[in-house]
């Protein structure tokens, strides 16, 4: 670069001389100035051939200062492990796990009684949709989180009826998708046990059965899904504890606000204990649960309306035992405080009590299916009886569905129930036996 550079100027001297030597006017000061101007401008050039010269050097210095090159696979391996530090969200999709179900029930009914009934012989047909999400993730520091959205639509033949019991546990008329469970439990290390609390389900916990206790894939009706006779307040604020010091048993206890409000929860709460006594009968499994129960909402007595602060409280015990692959049986029993009625209500009952088996569909070549029969009765307060010179006589449910499985995320149960002396034989509109027939629907993702 500097040869080109000097051959120029050399060209540029030369024409100068030229055109002065031709022209013959140009003094000899002016040639010297010229040549120191040149000289100056070869020593600027000069220098700046160097600096870049130097910066050249420098970066290749550099590049040997680097070393050896990174693979491809270690650069991503990086990639991952920043990414993993810098973002929660993709640590907390790890291990979470998600259902989603919806069930849909139409029922049709005979001889509706209910207060909108013109008469005690009227057919009505009603449906309803409800939908379910959990969500649910066990960590590996000994804990459990879980959580329970619902929503659902129409009172299906509900509020057609006038009963002691109801013919569609999983009605839902509330169409807001709410919070119906979020809770958090911990494992304890040095003994077999957990410690829940947040929002709870008690129902989960007390007066459970392996054959009759879900609406969605079992009976309908609430007095097959838990004894008629216990006070279960809605889904609210609490704590569970649960504990299996033994194959052969294990311990419930339950704790939550009894009127569900967040409101002065301790002033009223719902306690329950369950035992549960799991013998190997036949070489069978079998649960033998006892359970007790103590309602602190304001509860009025029959006897003594001004007073109207009392507490409500029962016990109960809920069998199941399986006798062959193919068949199990399920019983239960249940007693609460006849003198009290809990506030709002229109009776109170005294004794409830249900038994009937199950049979898997392997006899005729479907496995899957399940076939359930519940034979029962409800017996009113003889308190409430007396205070309103009432009838009330003794309520008698009978239900059977079928669950046929159509496919892993498909099954329809036909279901069909009825209902002897319904209201203890005292709604306005009628007394006749009722006579409920239905089809449901379960769809799981």
């Amino acid at each position: 670069m500097a040869i080109n550079i000097l051959l120029g100027i050399c060209v540029v001297f030369c024409f100068r001389q030229g055109v002065g030597f031709a022209a013959d006017t140009v003094a000899n000061e002016d040639v010297l100035e010229q040549i120191r101007y040149l000289k100056k401008t070869i020593r600027e050039q000069q220098q700046k051939i160097e600096a870049l010269e130097h910066r050249v050097s420098r970066q290749e210095n550099t590049g040997r200062e680097i070393g050896t090159i990174v693979p491809v696979s270690e650069i991503d391996r990086r990639i991952d492990e920043r990414l993993s530090q810098k973002a929660p969200a993709y640590q907390l999709m790890e291990g979470l796990s998600m259902s989603v179900g919806a069930t849909t029930i139409v029922q049709s009914v005979h001889n509706a009684n209910g207060a909108t009934q013109l008469s005690g012989k009227e057919d009505v047909t009603d449906s309803s949709v409800s939908t379910d999400i959990t969500l649910n993730k066990k960590f590996e520091d000994y804990g459990e989180g879980f959580v329970y959205v619902t929503a659902g639509q129409g009172k299906g033949v509900e509020d057609e009826l006038q009963l002691y019991s109801n013919v569609n546990y999983d009605a839902d008329d509330d169409q807001n998708v709410r919070l119906s469970e979020a809770w958090y439990e911990h494992y304890f290390k040095s003994v077999s046990g957990a410690l829940a609390f947040g929002k709870l389900d008690p129902t989960k916990y007390i007066d459970t059965n392996s054959y009759a206790n879900d609406e969605t894939t079992q009976f309908l009706g609430r007095m097959f899904r838990n004894s008629a006779v216990v006070e279960f307040p809605s889904n609210a604020g609490g704590a569970h504890f649960g504990a299996s010091p033994s194959e052969f048993y294990s311990i419930n206890l339950v704790a939550v606000d009894a009127d569900a409000d967040w409101e002065d929860a301790f002033d009223g709460m719902f306690l329950a204990g369950q035992f549960n006594l799991k013998p190997k009968l036949f070489n069978r499994e079998g649960n033998y649960r006892f359970f007790v129960w103590n309602n602190g909402a304001n509860h009025s007595n029959w006897s003594d309306p001004a007073k109207d602060k009392e507490n409500g409280y029962g016990y109960g015990l809920s069998f199941d035992q399986e006798l062959t692959d193919n068949l199990g049986i399920f019983a239960r029993y249940g007693w609460q405080d006849p003198k009290v009625y809990m506030n709002g209500s229109d009776f109170s009952l005294e004794q409830s009590w249900s038994i009937g088996p199950q049979i898997k569909g392997v006899l005729w070549g479907r496995p899957d299916d399940v076939v359930g029969i519940g034979f029962g009765q409800i017996i009113p307060s003889n308190k409430y009886k007396q205070a309103n010179n009432l009838q009330a006589k003794t309520e008698s449910h009978m239900e059977c569905y079928y669950n046929f499985k159509i496919n892993e995320h498909l099954s329809l149960s036909p279901d069909l129930q009825v209902i002897w002396q319904p209201y203890g034989k005292d709604s306005a509109n009628g007394d006749g036996t009722i006579v409920v027939g239905g089809l449901r629907g379960q769809l799981d993702f």
